[in-house]
């Protein structure tokens, strides 16, 4: 996989600067978590998401390059192909920042669904534990050969289809019926009261990030 072909480049750019988010790789999981749940948000939706997180506004080509991506997602995620792939860094990056990446990806990936879904169907407990396993990785300098290469491949391979997984059966429902937005109007109104649902599910969806 070529950073130009699979867009990371250009993801890179537009993303890599917010501070909210651990990296770009994390937003497009998040994305990918969200249109497990939900359709497409539109760019509306996605400025609301966003200023739900404190992510400050997106320049009108981010917001429109996030937009594109998560319809493309969705249509992904949908396919018979099985062709989704996470937005991160190809093999010229050193290995240790293809594991941060990834397990950014995965703490997205958590965080997005738990935003979106009010409910986890039966077996999907177990795929948000690997998830959150895989978000909680550490490289070490002893990881940094071929061995470690070879577990690189298969965590990517293993955590790759997840989404898929969590994403097959539902009724993709509006954003606008689902949780996501219940922040954006309990802030818009200026309530201090805690939106109780949706806090419950992020904190139990987010896992430990790396140190």
């Amino acid at each position: 996989m070529q950073d130009d072909i699979s867009g990371w480049n250009e993801w890179n750019a537009h993303f890599e600067g917010i501070e909210e988010i651990s990296s770009p790789s994390e937003l497009h999981g998040l994305l990918t978590g969200i249109v497990c749940v939900t359709q497409a948000p539109t760019s509306d939706e996605w400025s609301q998401i966003l200023n739900t997180l404190n992510v400050p506004p997106l320049s009108p080509e981010a917001l429109r390059s996030l937009t594109d991506e998560a319809e493309d997602v969705a249509h992904a995620l949908s396919d018979d192909e099985l062709d989704y792939l996470p937005m991160l860094p190809d093999d010229s990056h050193v290995l240790a920042d293809r594991v941060q990446a990834l397990a950014d990806w995965c703490a997205g990936v958590v965080l997005g669904f738990g935003l979106a879904s009010g409910h986890i169907r039966g077996e999907e407990q177990e795929l948000i534990e690997h998830l959150q396993d895989v978000a909680a990785v550490e490289f070490e300098d002893s990881d940094n050969d071929e061995e470690g290469e070879e577990s690189y491949q298969e965590l990517y391979e293993f955590v790759r289809l997840i989404p898929v997984s969590l994403s097959i059966g539902r009724t993709k429902v509006p954003v606008a019926e689902s949780s996501l937005l219940r922040n954006f109007h309990a802030k818009s109104r200026n309530q201090d009261e805690t939106v109780s649902d949706p806090q419950t599910i992020v904190e139990m969806f987010t896992p430990h990030r790396p140190s």
